[in-house]
């Protein structure tokens, strides 16, 4: 029977192989400390936080998350441990919520190593504080125990270490903070929050076979309380609340009800169909079904890695003791205990591999029927929709750069679709990653393919904003890039030619610093309509290649001025960078580059999700081999800048 505590209320833990799940309604850091019998922190090699997230016997998530699992073996802990603390904080400078006040009562679970609940602990009645100590494990009398603690800091982790006793304590909290950091600049902007009223018709994943003969279950990896939705606000920053409300949609009518799917053959799941979730358009609700395909895989392969997991954990266990018992040591006991514990685990692993291929076929299923009806700015490159297209009127809701997808099904991928305008710059990665990809690349080979990713998700901005709405200029300081760029060139959609040299540098780089200057002072006197008559009001992207090869420091920093003020007025920066040859600089272009999406020229699982933690690869926008709708489509781009028409 599952113990719901309060705050100072403890609970006897039946066994010290554990899961803590965590649920918040926002990504929070996770961590742990172990202290003494006194509850005192040694120090920091005695912390587990994104930073250092292994210690014997406790590992923590990588990663600000709204959802977390901490694997605990109090057996393996340290011998002068008698004290593991739980401890919860907001990352700092995310844009997102920066008091707990502000979001939903975080939940704590601690869970036995197949999901059974022991005992759990919502944090009800914080308000200022930005780091809580959720709750302890505890030893008393030889025995473990779990108390719900509750205590909050409005001095943030750093208050917190230090009441622990720990030296430095702020030192060590900037420390933390900056591994958040790095974990949210590589994660996944969050999917639309889902309501009672606006949750997307699912097609219900096929349940996991009943166990049998004594089995346990197999574990499902979703909190026993799942997070509720943030209120709707504009983040500066990914990784807080998002508006997901139709940026020029005023009315507060309900959204239409989606599409009915057809009716299922008996015994058959129910047959997908494009637009089965909720909006107030259809590319609006396909929106929502694209990131909820993407969540619905997360979890499918999160509920298989975990059933896996306690599958191989329990066979080490039934291995363990029979290795231990003397008398399997004598005649053929031990073999057939060993076979049969291998047996029972292939037996586990199966049928959860049974579960998900059933998940992933529907999953597949409704992918098949969403790709061809999604609208150019979703689309991909090789959908038939660009032969057909048109000038777009307005500015659609979002733009896909890439696919995402996860090894236990490569050929299943998901569309990455960011929101418009874009609220941050992107990094086109061009040095040597640890992909196998870019292993196979030539260096060479791997800057084309950056550049060439880079003029492709320019083109597609381009396309997807009305004529004139939207204004592409590149700095090229050794002009390596002609090849690349010369789709841009011919078709005339660019304002001038790509800057090259140390005048053309500072020329692009000090225009598109007085626009961001003069917009920032007219939007605070509140005079917005009384801008030079030079300045075009279009939004802005400014590609720069070969960073940081011609570049002095005043570029640097004009650079990073533009990526840190320039989204707020319309400015964008899309870098085309090995960080490598920047290394030089130091930590002084480190804020550069967690400001920007990375992206790659190639195959990489760089990607993370904010929820289960996946890393998920990401694969670049390619034209299908011998296309030409990359060049029909920018020349229409440019005829209508030309002519207005579309």
């Amino acid at each position: 029977m599952t113990a719901e505590l309060v705050r100072g209320q403890n609970h006897t833990l039946p066994q010290t192989r554990l899961e803590i799940r965590i649920s918040a309604g926002a990504p929070v850091v996770a961590g742990a400390t172990l202290g003494d019998e006194h509850g005192r922190v040694a120090g920091a090699e005695w912390i587990a936080h994104p930073g250092s997230p292994q210690l014997h016997g406790l590992e923590v998530s990588r990663q600000a998350a709204a959802d977390h699992r901490l694997a605990v073996d109090l057996d393996a802990l340290p011998d002068g441990v008698h004290r593991v603390t739980v401890l919860l904080a907001l990352p700092l400078g995310a844009g997102g919520p920066t008091r707990f006040g502000a979001v939903a009562s975080p939940f704590v679970a601690v869970t036995a190593l197949d999901g059974a609940e022991i005992a759990t602990f919502t944090l009800t009645g914080l308000d200022s504080e930005s780091a809580v100590a959720a709750l302890e494990l505890y030893r008393r009398q030889g025995a473990w125990k779990v108390r719900a603690v509750g205590q909050g800091y409005a001095g943030g982790l750093a208050a917190m270490l230090a009441d622990q006793g720990v030296d430095r304590a702020a030192e060590l909290a900037g420390t933390i903070q900056e591994a958040v950091a790095r974990g949210l600049a590589r994660s996944v902007a969050p999917p639309p929050p889902r309501t009672p009223e606006g949750d997307r018709v699912r097609h219900a994943p096929a349940p996991a076979p009943a166990p049998g003969n004594g089995q346990p279950p197999v574990p499902p990896p979703a909190p026993a309380t799942p997070p509720q939705p943030e209120p709707l606000a504009e983040p500066a920053a990914p990784g807080g609340p998002v508006d997901y409300a139709h940026p020029r949609r005023q009315s507060t009518a309900p959204p239409p009800p989606p599409p009915a799917a057809p009716p299922a053959r008996p015994g058959q799941p129910a047959q997908p169909v494009a637009g089965d979730a909720t909006g107030w358009s259809m590319d609006e609700r396909l929106y929502n079904q694209v990131w909820g395909m993407f969540e619905d895989l997360a979890r499918a392969v999160a509920a298989y890695r975990s059933a896996a997991d306690f599958a191989e954990s329990r066979m080490d266990q039934e291995l363990e003791r029979t290795l231990s018992d003397p008398r399997s040591r004598i005649g053929g006991g031990g073999d057939r205990a060993r076979e049969e514990a291998r047996a029972r685990r292939d037996e586990l692993t199966d049928r959860a591999r049974a579960s998900l291929d059933r998940d992933l076929a529907q999953l597949a299923a409704e992918s098949a029927v969403v790709e061809p009806a999604l609208p150019a700015p979703y689309a991909g490159w090789d959908n038939p929709v660009w032969h057909g297209y048109r000038v777009p009127m307005e500015i659609p809701m979002a733009l896909r750069i890439g696919d995402l997808h996860l090894p236990e099904r490569a050929d299943l991928r998901i569309p990455l679709l960011v929101r418009l305008p874009l609220e941050r710059g992107m990094w086109i990665d061009s040095g040597r990653t640890a992909s196998e990809a870019a292993a196979l690349t030539g260096t060479d080979q791997l800057r084309r393919l950056a550049m060439e990713t880079a003029v492709l998700h320019a083109s597609r901005l381009l396309a997807v904003y009305p004529p004139n709405e939207f204004a592409v200029h590149v700095i090229d300081p050794a002009g390596s890039a002609a090849g690349a760029l010369a789709p841009l060139v011919r078709s005339g959609v660019l304002p001038s030619p790509p800057a090259a040299g140390a005048q053309g540098v500072s020329s692009v780089l000090a225009h598109l610093t007085r626009r961001v200057d003069l917009v920032q002072m007219a939007i605070r006197a509140g005079a917005a309509d009384s801008l030079p008559p030079d300045l075009d009001p279009a939004e802005q992207l400014l590609i720069v290649n070969d960073f940081p090869h011609g570049f002095d420091d005043r570029a640097v920093t004009q650079l990073r001025y533009l990526a840190d003020e320039g989204p707020s007025v319309g400015v964008h920066l899309m870098m085309v960078a090995d960080r490598e040859e920047a290394s030089e600089y130091g930590p002084v272009l480190d804020p550069l580059w967690r400001s920007l999406l990375r992206v790659t020229p190639v195959a990489d699982d760089h990607l993370a999700d904010p929820w289960v933690g996946h890393a998920w690869t990401y694969e670049p926008p390619r034209t299908p081999p011998g296309s030409a709708v990359l060049d029909q489509v920018l020349e229409r781009v440019a005829h209508a800048r030309r002519t207005g028409h579309r």
